[in-house]
């Protein structure tokens, strides 16, 4: 197995620890979707206090990746969601999780088809 495959396994065997419902294969294709992202502990996180960092995950995960054009508010509320769906006091807030769950939100899980 590769170094993707066991980070792949181990974001898996996380989502099961948080008790969040993502498919395998779904955190699979987002992962893979990320590339060099996933191997750095800095970038493979999103952190939620930081609005600069939110607002990234917006312009260029929601709007550019996903192609969504809802404005701003039901955006940022998507996301303040998601945030506290990973858990408050949880401080590693994987972008694969991250991720998946906001294409699930806005039913956008075909862009990994």
């Amino acid at each position: 197995m590769g170094k993707r495959d066991d980070i792949i396994e181990s974001m898996v065997a996380e989502a099961k620890k948080l008790n969040i419902n993502i498919s395998d294969d779904l955190i699979s294709k987002v992962a893979v979707g990320l590339g060099p992202v996933l191997y750095n502990k800095d970038t493979a996180t999103v952190a939620c206090g930081q609005a600069d960092e939110l607002n990234t995950v917006k312009t260029n995960f929601l709007k550019k990746k996903l192609g969504l054009t809802n404005d701003d508010a039901e955006l940022d509320a998507a996301i303040k969601e998601v945030c506290e769906e990973l858990g408050t006091s949880n401080r590693s807030k994987y972008r694969v999780h991250f991720y998946a769950l906001l294409a699930m939100k806005f039913n956008k899980e075909d862009v990994y088809a």
